[in-house]
């Protein structure tokens, strides 16, 4: 297997290990927001030839069925997004509906097809996770922007349009020896350009890119930041909207916390019983 990782065009090397986490890094737990790979979910990664198979297991046996399912979907479609994978195969170990969400996910069954007790539509569940994560992001984004000193009625009168991306380089790397580059930052341009504000690109992009995928920053001529519902922020309602945002994103931390500690003891108990501490061939 060449170790040059795939690049989508006619004619690549097939599928790496380091091209499939890139995908796989992309899948996000629904209920933390966080990447499968952040969160150490993904146990093994076995490629042979155009196909991948994806070893994975989360904190507990009784995570949700429709969190697990849409991590398991995300992960095979993420995968074989890769122009070099024929065919990406999902294994969840160690879950009570394993079986079900395996043979489903696998045979490209709907849930309601490998769950035909449940109740709800697992897409309105992801919808309103996905809702539930805009908010949380949207209180990192605008938390930034307040630290850069922006004031809460300029800050809800922003577009798209106000972003300005730029890489910023130290002072090393400008003069040719060689510097590493620092963390990509966005430019906030005000009041007809004449204010400008500099901030991490991180936390806006990543609120920008849920925000256009559930929908409710569809042009780049709209207002950047919404209420839990999507509508444009009244100025006068921000202090109670930012609130709503900062609930949303304490909620998915402490979760994570709970979920991390989970991962933690099952790690510990796995790692004592091989006595190889656990380490994920990944």
């Amino acid at each position: 297997m060449s170790g040059t990782e795939s690049d989508g065009r006619a004619g690549s090397p097939g599928p790496t290990r380091a091209a499939v986490r890139d995908r796989l890094d992309r899948v996000t737990d629904p209920e933390l927001d966080r990447s499968i790979v952040e969160l150490e979910y993904i146990d093994a990664i076995e490629i042979d030839g155009d196909c991948v198979t994806v070893e994975f297991t989360l904190p507990t046996a009784w995570c949700s069925p429709a969190f697990a399912w849409m991590m398991a979907v995300d992960a095979r479609d993420e995968v074989e997004s890769l122009s070099s994978v024929e065919e990406a195969r999902i294994v969840l170990d160690e879950h009570m509906h394993d079986e079900e969400i395996n043979r489903g996910v696998n045979k490209r069954l709907s849930f309601a097809e490998s769950f035909p007790d449940a109740d709800g539509d697992v897409e309105a569940v992801r919808a309103d996770l996905d809702e539930k994560a805009r908010v949380a992001r949207q209180y990192d984004a605008v938390e930034t922007l307040l630290e850069a000193g922006l004031k809460p009625a300029t800050i809800v009168d922003l577009r798209p349009t106000d972003l300005e991306r730029y890489e910023l380089r130290t002072a090393d790397e400008s003069a040719g020896s060689g510097g590493g580059a620092e963390a990509e930052r966005i430019a906030i341009y005000v009041r007809d350009r004449t204010v400008a504000v500099t901030v991490p690109a991180a936390p806006i992009d990543r609120y920008l890119e849920k925000a256009r995928e559930t929908g409710v920053v569809a042009d780049d001529a709209e207002p950047l930041f919404r209420t839990p519902d999507g509508e444009p922020i009244d100025p006068e309602s921000f202090d109670l909207v930012h609130q709503r945002g900062r609930v949303a994103q304490v909620n998915m931390s402490s979760q994570g916390g709970i979920c991390d500690g989970l991962r933690e003891a099952r790690e510990r108990r796995f790692g004592s019983e091989t006595g190889d501490g656990g380490t994920a061939d990944d």
